[in-house]
This record gives structure tokens, C-alpha cells and sequence, in this order.
């Protein structure tokens, strides 16, 4: 099959590049042209494990390509998705849809032949027929049928999410749409991974309540974490003793500081406005949204105990500034609240992360960057893990202690226990729920 991918974002990049590596002829397309020049030289202007081979594979191959040139790149094509960015927009916390509309707008005027247009952006629920109304007055004459096709992955695993998902989400209004998407997710069928068809809200709705219900445990046991830490229980040994109920399930019972990132905090924002434009209140999801902001205040806290009360003058060593390991993405992530705490309240922070500093630099003025934990905890006051690279799981915390001004620890991701932690020579650890 011919596909056009409009927009080379998180998305709209790794959607392209796997349909081509399920044998599709692929073009992804965008506005950039350095962007798309950039990626013509093989490089890849994200981090995600694996992206980059798998697209040096297919570009290779002749299965993959990448252009500016919308027109060109749609005309002809069995299946076009959009997968441009919707932010959350300023005043009222709604998902905009500017460029979602444009790209429709655009994709209207190139069309050639039966197209199915779907969208793979995150939309409000009535988004996809807004799509359709807008290519038919563009285009009164064009062949086409639209389609919802949410996306579920997770940044850092998103190679695997995508060729071995739990289930993918396909929402049409008839079966000429329906068999053109079971062609293009063909190899999944063959593999008999679930490809779950229904009508159009039923999709776009599909993805906001996933993301909140995620989003809702991890702060449930956030809240979880903080009673535990007053009345003497192990939050880890809680959540364990939870995850086993097969009702509820281990995953996303972890505690730290707050979930951050692309997805999670856009998507309950946009629900609950959804909600009140519908005069049906998400009130679970809003309340989410509120504690989740507290969970990040909470973190300060912590740290503020083991300086001393007071950041003034210290020197802070910060381990981890992306919302989750194995991405440079750094949107919504804790450290933004954190950090910024941090330098405001006089102290002097030094910042190490695999992947961060291209965005963080940018996003966190008056820090420091090291390349490795032991440099920025040399004389340091006290040492903060935020995100869990795995490098940050096997430290020496002996060597680290030793190196310390002060030896004190705010694990913020339970990586380590206090009886470690004292073992190797902190005098203060603090973790979360523990």
C-alpha cells in the first residue's frame, strides 16, 4: 500500500518508519525543510531505541521516504495519516486543532482517487467528522472516508508497542474504510494481535479515557505514598500488595514525583474540558490533574528537609531531568517544577541525564551539566534522583557518599532503600512512601 504520513513528530516519525517495515510504501511529510533534510541524512531529530537503524533499514530498502511536498506525497496514496501536534491550548486547557485542520485542508485540495484519511493525532471526541466536513467543502468531489486511529505508545518502547501491541484502535463509519485499515495493520492480523474496530467517537474517546485511567493510578498511589510516609507503611510493599489482584494489575503502581511528559498531562486536560463542555464534569480526572501538581510541590518539600530547610547556597546535584528514562523528552516532566524550585531558592545545581540536556538546556537556565553522577556530586550538599536511568540504578553509593560535602540523598524514584543508603555513608535518605 502507498501511505503519507503528515507530520514527523514522535508519532508520526515512528508510525512511518514501522508501516514501512511492515512493507508499505511510506512517505513521511513535513513543513520543515530542514527537518526533512535532516532526516533525508539519516538522522533521526528524536531519541527512541531502535528508531534509527530501523529507518536506515527501510529508507534503504526504498520502502521509505521523506519530503516537504504534501501535494506530491498524498496524491495517489490508499491511506493518509495525520499525525501533527496537538498542544494544549493557552486560556481554556482544550487540545488545538489548528494544525490537525490544516493539514485536512491540505490533504483535501491533493487527494487523487479513493483515500482513506486517518487521524492519528490525539483529538477531542467529533474531531474526525470536523476532518470530513472540512476536505468535502474543500473538495466536493474527492473519494474519500475518514478514520480514527489512536495512537499507544510509550516513548522508549515505542518500536515494540507498535509491532506488538496490546491492541490496536480503529474507528469507521463503513467497510470499504474498515478493509482498507485491516490492509494497512495486515501483518498484525497475520500475528493475531487484536485490531479493535468501532465508529469514530468510540476511538478518539477510547484514547483519552486509557491515558486518564493511567493517569489516575499513578496518582492514586502518589496520594497512596504520602499516607504511608505518616502513618509508617512501605508504599512498595502496598503497591505489591495491590498489583497481585488481577482487577488491578502491578503496572503504573510505582511512586515518585508526578507523571509528566507528552501525553499524560495533555490528555486529562483536554478530557476535562471536554467534560465541561458537555455539562458532564470529569471529576476524577480533574481532581487527578490537581494532585498530580501537588505531587511535584510535595518533591520540593523533601529535598528542602535534607538541605537544612534551606537550598540558599548549597550545592544540588540532580540526577535525571526527562519525565522517564530512554526518551530526551522533557515536556510536562517533574524537573521543570523541581528544578527550577531549586535555583530559585538559591542553591547551585548541577544536572547529569543520558539524553536531556539538548532540550533541557533551553527549558532549565542557571544549572550546570556533568556527564556522569560522581562529577556532579563532587562537594555536593545533597544528591536528587528524578528520573530512573538505568545508570542511576547501579551506582557505587559508597564512592558516591565519599565525594559529597554533606552525603544526603532524596531518591525520588525508590531506585535504593535507607538501610543502602546509610550502609554506604548518607547521613540523611529520603525516599517516596517509605
Amino acid at each position: 500500500m502507498k501511505i503519507a504520513m503528515i507530520g514527523t513528530g514522535y508519532v508520526g516519525l515512528v508510525s512511518g518508519v514501522c508501516f514501512s517495515d511492515f512493507g508499505h510504501e511510506v512517505v513521511c511529510v513535513d513543513n520543515n525543510p530542514d527537518k526533512v533534510e535532516m532526516l533525508e541524512r539519516g538522522e533521526v531529530p528524536i531519541y527512541e531505541p531502535g528508531l534509527d537503524d530501523l529507518m536506515a533499514k527501510n529508507v534503504a530498502a526504498g520502502r521509505l521516504s521523506f519530503s516537504g511536498d504534501l501535494a506530491a506525497s498524498v496524491a495517489g496514496a490508499d491511506a493518509v495519516f495525520i499525525a501533527v501536534g496537538t498542544p494544549t491550548r493557552r486560556g481554556d486547557g482544550h487540545a488545538d486543532l489548528t494544525f490537525v485542520y490544516a493539514a485536512a485542508e491540505e490533504i483535501g485540495n491533493a487527494m487523487s482517487g479513493y483515500t482513506v484519511v486517518v487521524t492519528k493525532s490525539t483529538v477531542p471526541v467529533g474531531t474526525n467528522r470536523q476532518v470530513k466536513d472540512i476536505i468535502e467543502k474543500t473538495n466536493p468531489d474527492a473519494e474519500f472516508d475518514v478514520a480514527s486511529n489512536p495512537e499507544f505508545l510509550r516513548e522508549g518502547a515505542a518500536i515494540d508497542d507498535f509491532m506488538r501491541p496490546d491492541r490496536v484502535v480503529v474507528g469507521v463509519e463503513n467497510e470499504t474504510a474498515g478493509q482498507v485499515m485491516n490492509d494497512v495493520y495486515r501483518p498484525l492480523f497475520l500475528r493475531d494481535f487484536p485490531v479493535v474496530m468501532m465508529d469514530l467517537e468510540s476511538a478518539e474517546m477510547a484514547k483519552y479515557a486509557a491515558n486518564a485511567f493511567l493517569a489516575t493510578k499513578i496518582t492514586f498511589i502518589n496520594e497512596m505514598a504520602a499516607l504511608c510516609e505518616k502513618v509508617g507503611a512501605d508504599i512498595k510493599q502496598v503497591a505489591k500488595g495491590m498489583g497481585l489482584d488481577g482487577r488491578i494489575g502491578n503496572k503504573f503502581l510505582h511512586a515518585g514525583p508526578g507523571y509528566g511528559g507528552s501525553c499524560f498531562p495533555k490528555d486529562t486536560s483536554a478530557l476535562a474540558r471536554i467534560g465541561q463542555e458537555h455539562a458532564v464534569p470529569m471529576q476524577i480526572t480533574e481532581t487527578v490533574i490537581k494532585v498530580n501538581n501537588e505531587v511535584k510541590r510535595r518533591m520540593i518539600d523533601k529535598i528542602q528537609d535534607i538541605c537544612g530547610d534551606s537550598f540558599n547556597g548549597k550545592i544540588i546535584a540532580v540526577l535525571g531531568v526527562t519525565f522517564k528514562p530512554n526518551t530526551d523528552d522533557m515536556r510536562d516532566a517533574p524537573s521543570l517544577t523541581i528544578v527550577p524550585a531549586l535555583v530559585g531558592g538559591g542553591a547551585k545545581v548541577r544536572v547529569v541525564d543520558p539524553q536531556g540536556r539538548s532540550e533541557g538546556e533551553d527549558l532549565l537556565p542557571g544549572v550546570k551539566w556533568c556527564n556522569d553522577a560522581y562529577k556532579a556530586c563532587c562537594k555536593a550538599d545533597a544528591v536528587v534522583i528524578l528520573t530512573e536511568w538505568n545508570e542511576f540504578r547501579a551506582l557505587d553509593l559508597k564512592r558516591l557518599a565519599k565525594k559529597m560535602a554533606s552525603p544526603n540523598m532524596a531518591d525520588l524514584r525508590n531506585i535504593y532503600s535507607a538501610k543502602e543508603a546509610k550502609r554506604a555513608g548518607f547521613e540523611n535518605y529520603v525516599a517516596v512512601g517509605r
